[in-house]
This record gives structure tokens, sequence and C-alpha cells, in this order.
């Protein structure tokens, strides 16, 4: 008796009875249920190795114990340890980084794929101007930075601003294309240039804080780096379409910290303050759309879909460089399939080539070694090309620079 007025006796008991308590919980919860008791779930199925990981992964999913715990625990990592998790990496001054990107930049570079590799970007790219060729259609492609890539000093003290890095698997596969005499519209060098002339201090960003997304500064600079290269190539003429530009800010979460899951954190932490622009008809004041006559189709992901198809609309890159082109545009976007899902998606749509005589095709950086669906090969209808006759376009003649 004497030892169970010992303070550590004491507090051996309780810890055992927490130990044993959440168990017995967890199962008087799962009777009330229609799913039954999960931990006998194991004997359902033969006992592989990946059903013991979902087995386990189901149990800690139903955990009451760790539902309740887990949100406080991730905000004290968040908060006190400054650790984002699997999903961020905190930065400074209020910078928040995509942690599977900055993985992908920091791999070393792979050797040069086989011709027939479904993860091969060079594969998949040339494959893909070689049937747009056949349709009279030059393609241009534009892989977008990762934001680590362009401000490393946001990442971490050491990185001397202004200068981007460029990784070594990003390096290979830019020089690959150019090799191969694919079009590129180089934003890592454009955007490295814009930070030296006009200084880290000064510049208004050109990527947002909490977002892996570029602020509406970065899309400025990009359509203006576009339009010029399309009208140096001769590839697009200025249309006649005017277009006036109209200040409207938004407040804007980040998707990094969204990806947290951790409402918690989320509201901890303000919106961000976007300085986004609209793009509207300077003839009628009507905000920019998109026409199916276009002679510009632009295929991308999330990059071509912020500020232009969610808010505040008609801001994006695609009515920027419509602005600039002045002529409307075509776009196709399918967020987070850049590299594959686009294709597919225009394989089935050809009516979206009527008419185009130029193809402007962006990725974001991490797609060369994250893409979603990887790079698969992607045929387009074997029809008769749907644009009245040009120029060769093949790929000896047309992608001369």
């Amino acid at each position: 008796m004497n030892r169970l007025r010992d303070p550590q006796w004491f507090l051996i008991l309780m810890f055992i009875g927490i130990i044993g308590a959440v168990p017995l919980i967890q199962v008087l919860i799962e009777t009330q249920q229609e799913d039954g008791v999960r931990v006998f779930e194991v004997f359902n199925q033969p006992p592989t190795a990946a059903n013991l990981r979902a087995y386990e992964h189901n149990l800690e999913a139903a955990n009451w114990a760790a539902r309740l715990s887990r949100p406080w625990m991730q905000f004290a990592q968040f908060e006190w340890l400054k650790d984002g998790g699997g999903k961020a990496v905190i930065g400074s001054e209020g910078w928040y980084f995509y942690k599977p990107g900055l993985s992908n930049m920091l791999a070393r570079a792979e050797k040069a794929k086989a011709p027939n590799d479904t993860n091969d970007p060079l594969a998949a790219i040339v494959d893909f101007r070689d049937q747009l060729a056949a349709y009279g259609i030059r393609l241009v492609v534009m892989p977008v930075p990762n934001k680590e890539s362009v401000y490393p000093d946001r990442l971490t003290p050491q990185a001397a601003p202004p200068r981007g890095v460029l990784a070594l698997r990003t390096q290979d596969m830019l020089d690959r294309l150019r090799v191969a005499n694919i079009e590129v519209i180089d934003l890592f060098k454009e955007f490295a240039q814009a930070r030296q002339e006009a200084g880290a201090a000064s510049q208004a960003p050109l990527y947002l804080a909490q977002d892996t997304h570029w602020s509406p500064a970065g899309v400025d600079l990009a359509a203006k780096v576009v339009a010029r290269r399309l009208k140096e190539l001769g590839w697009v003429r200025a249309g006649q379409v005017e277009y006036s530009e109209q200040p409207v800010p938004v407040q804007r979460l980040g998707d990094v910290l969204r990806m947290l899951q951790a409402p918690l954190i989320e509201r901890r932490i303000a919106p961000e303050s976007v300085a986004s622009v609209h793009v509207v008809r300077r003839d009628n004041g009507e905000a920019y759309k998109d026409a199916a006559d276009a002679e510009v189709l632009v295929l991308g992901d999330s990059f071509m879909r912020i500020y232009q198809q969610d808010q505040p609309g008609a801001a994006g890159f695609i009515a920027h460089l419509a602005k600039e082109l002045k002529q409307p545009l075509m776009a196709l976007v399918n967020d987070g399939g850049g590299s594959t899902l686009v294709r597919q998606e225009l394989a089935g749509r050809p009516a979206f080539l009527k008419n185009k005589k130029v193809v402007l095709w962006e990725f974001v950086e991490r797609d060369i070694g994250l893409g979603m669906g990887g790079w698969k090969p992607v045929r387009l209808p074997p029809t008769v090309p749907l644009n009245a006759p040009g120029p060769a376009n093949g790929p000896a003649d047309s992608h001369k620079r």
C-alpha cells in the first residue's frame, strides 16, 4: 500500500491507464459504426506487405486519439520547430516552399534516356513537335522555374541574392532540348536577369511568398518575353485588338499552406495581398476571353490557371500574353498535368488545333522529374491537317534560330 502512495508509482499507473484507455475507447467507438472493429480487418486478406501497410494506414487514419492530437502536434511542429512536414519548407521573411519540388531540384542529373522511355521529357517533346508539324503548327516549350530556383535567398540566407539556382537536371534538360532544335523560352535566364537588374530589395517579387506559383509581376514578365520571342521568330504577328489593364488586388492564402491541411496553421497566418491586374478589351471594356479561331494555343498547368480561371479572372498569363500580342488566344489547362495529361486532353479534342499556327506548351520545372503521368507519348488524331496549307514546318527547317 505504501508503494501506491509513492508519486512515482502513481505516475506509472496513470501512464499505463492512459495507454490502455486509448485502444479500449477506440474499440467502443468502432462497435457503434457500420464498418465494425477495424483491428480484426487484418484477418480478412492475405498478410502481404502491401496489405499490411494499408491495414496500418487505416488504423492510424481511424484512430480518435491521433485525429484529436494531430492538428495540435502539427501546429507545434510548424510554429515552434519551423518544420513544415512532408509538404512545406519554411523559408525566411514569411516565404514557404513546396518540399517535393525542392527535393526534386536537388537531385542529380540523370543520364540521357532511351528514345522510347516513357518518362523522358525530350522524347515526348520531340514527338509532339513532329506531330504538330504535320498540322502545319509550330511548337514553343516554356518550362516555368520552381520558386526556389529563382529565390534561393528566401529559402536560406546563405544563398547570395539575386542569383538564381539552375538545377543539374534542369540544365541537362534545357541543353538536350536545344540540341534537338526545340524552341525554348528560357525563363530561368530572364527571371535571374530581372532580379539582378532591378535589385533584390526594390523589385516586386516574381513569385508569391506563400504559394508555389508566380506573382502578377512574374506573369507580366513571362508574357512580355514570350510575345517578344514569337514576334522575333515571325511566327505570330501583332493583331488589331487593343487591351488595357485594371488593378484588381486580391487576398490569397498560398497553396503551400493549404497543402498542410491544418486549420490551426491557416488561421495563424494572414492571406497574402496580391496586386493582380485585370485585362479588358479597350473598345468595349469586356474582360479578356479566349477565342476558338485564335492562331495561338496555350497548353499548360496551374501556372496558366492562376489569376486566369480563378480569382480574379482574366488576369493570368493567357490574358497578358493576349494583350502583348493584341489578339485573343485559345487555352487548354490541366492542373498538375502539364507533362502528359494536357496532351491527352488535346488528343481527345483535336478541334482545338483548328486554325492554329503556334502551340505554346508550358510545364513547371519540377515536372521534369515529377510530372503527373510521367512523359508518355500521346498520339494526335492522324487526320488531314486542319489548317490551310502554309510554309514547311518540319523539324529540320522550322525551328532555326
